[in-house]
């Protein structure tokens, strides 16, 4: 008892030491501030002591400290209504306003500040005081615990007593494809993986990497309702048009966020891989989970338990030291994306695409707000003892659309995500329970201009071209179908993705046609089933050829009468479905497992009249995509099939060896295996897939 005693005063001790050491810092900190900004100052207007200027400081340094502690987080909770990129803004003016009130409650009345320098002074107060307070608790576990808690706000009111069992937390590396990380690796970007894989001379290696095959839908949203519904049936695209419901389905808009997790559920007959006592942090989809953050599918406009969406960024921006530390560097990610796109522009790199506008803020979001507020979240979990966290970290793949899957800019991003992995691994070892990091990804990324860029022309006027309908004579740029700008208007409470008249097309005898990456979808709206080849030609005979023969095209999917479903490519090309494993005739470039692939979306009751995929060169993985994106995916054709899988070697092999890990129906299948093993388990010696790869 003595010795638990002298423990608990000592820990007391240590805390009151703390305390001291980040009021003497914050003090010093707003001397110097006062001795440089001309707006603050410490003294009476008839002059005051050096004394006196101290105790001023002193006074008004605890003041606001204390101020911070007790009012912020009410202020924040007050304003969770507000946009969460407005509450970001709304930080500096509200720090600001706590500093000026603890001027004015100051009893010695002589500190005073300008409105404009208050918000300053707040802000570098703040950054200096989380500094000191995670400096000073590095070595204390108890300490570090604490401040991880509040850094994330999300432990549980009444939690149960945690098992024993290790729980799993799986890391969703958007976009980053098997040969992507692997490079990353060799070039020493990313050394948590690398330590992890046994890379680094000494390192035994604690993971074993794989690589497993997507769909021919290669993009979040049929990735991941796979992974974590088990069903991505009837998912053909990113964005498709439904023809009984009238209306186009876009994979990151709500509603249909919404309705796909709805049809998945009732496909698969569960609620999903997180519904045991599960957490679901910044994805498309809740996959059954009770707690749910940043999650699109909830991200509606509607009021009530749907509001969870956003409660990440309570949790985080609850803590004022967080808010300011993301918002300066929310800043400076939008300066560096301005200087790096001003440095492409001026050496005239090719390919290259538009990245001014609205871009450079949503960049900025994707790397540093979300990413940050997701990472404090999974800390939460992990430290609450839950059994089953997925978080989808969406920054590299936004910045590989506009930068190129291969590019400066990206290994940058890379740097930073092995950091976060870092830091949620050194979460765990703080947790109640064990816990094993599956890190994944749910697709990757092919490079190669545009299409529109090559050939001076969109797929929809290609398309118009072929039917006889006019073209326009300046080509329209396809809208960007990147993660990260729902998750935008998801924080902005705009939840809707392009303008109403892009989802319920209004002249139904002209045909829709929609890019997902290098895949485009053709559908005529005024015939109420798909049409077939047959009656394709009888309505528009140039159109199919005209498509086909396009060097930019590398094969057709179209539904036929004679053979029920046939591939179409250049110079007449024309294969049944059931006769493309003996020819694979234009699939020949696309690698194994296309016929695959393609006989499955062929099945799907929502699939476009004409599927469309562009060309592909396999000496260099290149494809053309359909959005301007220079770094796409979505079809078929290079690494954006090629995701990775990167799992614990005490779980068991997601597949036999020389057995193929194909499509994320598979995936969700292996991780829910996983869920059940325990550290016991009796796991095979796992080959060296690194290498083998």
């Amino acid at each position: 008892m003595r010795g638990v005693g002298g423990g608990r005063w000592r820990r007391i001790a240590s805390q009151i030491g703390r305390s001291v050491t980040v009021w003497v810092v914050s003090t010093l900190t707003m001397l110097l501030l006062a001795g440089i900004l001309p707006d603050f100052r410490l003294r009476s207007a008839d002059g005051s002591s050096a004394t006196d200027i101290a105790v001023t400081a002193a006074l008004g340094a605890g003041a606001f400290g204390l101020l911070s502690a007790l009012v912020w987080p009410l202020l924040v909770r007050l304003l969770l209504l507000v946009p969460a990129l407005v509450l970001g803004l709304l930080v500096f003016f509200l720090n600001g306003a706590l500093l000026w009130l603890a001027l004015y409650v100051n009893p010695v009345e002589r500190g005073s500040a300008a409105p404009e320098t208050a918000v300053v002074v707040a802000a570098v107060m703040s950054a200096v005081a989380s500094a000191t307070g995670a400096g000073l608790a590095v070595r204390d576990d108890d300490a570090y615990r604490r401040r991880l808690y509040r850094l994330a706000h999300r432990r549980r009111r009444s939690a149960p007593p945690c098992p024993a069992t290790p729980g799993t937390v799986f890391l969703q590396l958007d976009g980053v494809g098997h040969d992507v990380l692997l490079d990353a690796v060799d070039k020493g970007l990313m050394p948590t993986v690398a330590r992890w894989l046994g890379t680094v001379t000494g390192d035994q290696p604690t993971h074993r990497l794989t690589r497993w095959r997507t769909d021919w839908s290669s993009q979040t949203g049929a990735s991941q309702l796979g992974i974590l519904h088990g069903s991505n049936h009837d998912v053909p695209a990113f964005r498709w048009y439904e023809k009984a419901r009238r209306e186009v389905m876009v994979c990151n808009r709500p509603t249909s966020a919404a309705e796909l997790q709805a049809r998945a559920i009732e496909y698969s007959g569960h609620a999903g891989l997180l519904a045991d006592d599960g957490a679901s942090r910044g994805n498309l989809f809740g996959g059954g989970a009770d707690e749910q953050a940043l999650v699109l599918s909830i991200a509606t406009r509607r009021r009530g338990p749907e509001a969870r969406s956003r409660a990440g960024y309570f949790a985080y921006f609850s803590d004022p030291a967080n808010a300011v530390r993301t918002a300066l560097s929310f800043v400076a990610e939008v300066g560096r994306e301005i200087g790096q796109s001003t440095r492409a522009r001026l050496r005239k790199q090719r390919p290259r695409v538009s990245r001014g506008g609205l871009y450079p803020f949503v960049r900025a979001f994707a790397t540093v707000v979300e990413r940050d507020v997701v990472v404090a979240a999974v800390t939460g979990d992990l430290l609450a003892g839950r059994t089953a966290v997925y978080a989808d970290l969406v920054a590299y793949d936004e910045v590989a659309h506009h930068s190129g899957p291969v590019s400066r800019d990206t290994e940058k991003v890379l740097q930073r995500l092995d950091r976060s992995l870092a830091l949620i691994e050194n979460v765990a070892e703080h947790a109640p329970r064990p816990y094993r990091i599956v890190v994944l990804s749910d697709h990757g990324q092919s490079p190669g201009e545009t299409f529109r860029h090559r050939y001076g022309l969109t797929l929809a006027d290609l398309v118009r071209a072929g039917c006889g309908l006019p073209v326009p004579r300046r080509a329209r740029r396809t809208h960007s179908g990147a993660e990260a700008r729902a998750a935008v208007r998801a924080a902005l409470r705009r939840p809707v993705e392009e303008g109403a008249e892009h989802y319920r097309p209004s002249r139904g005898s002209e045909p829709v046609v929609l890019a997902s990456g290098n895949l485009g979808l053709v559908s005529f709206p005024d015939v109420p089933h798909r049409m077939t080849k047959e009656e394709i030609d009888a309505r528009h005979p140039a159109l199919l050829p005209t498509l086909a023969n396009h060097p930019g095209i590398g094969f057709l999917l179209v539904r036929s009468e004679r053979h029920g479903g046939v591939v179409l490519g250049a110079y007449g090309a024309e294969i049944p479905l059931d006769e493309l494993d003996d020819d694979p005739g234009p699939l020949a470039a696309f690698g194994p497992g296309a016929a695959d692939v393609v006989r499955r979306t062929h099945t799907f009751p929502h699939t476009a009249d004409i599927m469309v995929n562009s060309f592909h060169d396999p000496a260099d993985g290149e494809v053309l995509a359909f959005e301007e994106q220079i770094g796409s995916h979505g079809g078929l054709g290079g690494a954006q099939a090629r995701p990775f899988l990167l799992s614990p070697l005490a779980l068991s092999a997601p597949v036999a060896d020389g057995a193929e890990l194909a499509g994320a129906e598979q995936i969700h299948q292996v991780l829910r295996r996983w869920l059940t093993e325990s550290d016991e388990a009796e796991v095979p010696a796992a080959p060296d897939e690194r290498r083998a790869a």
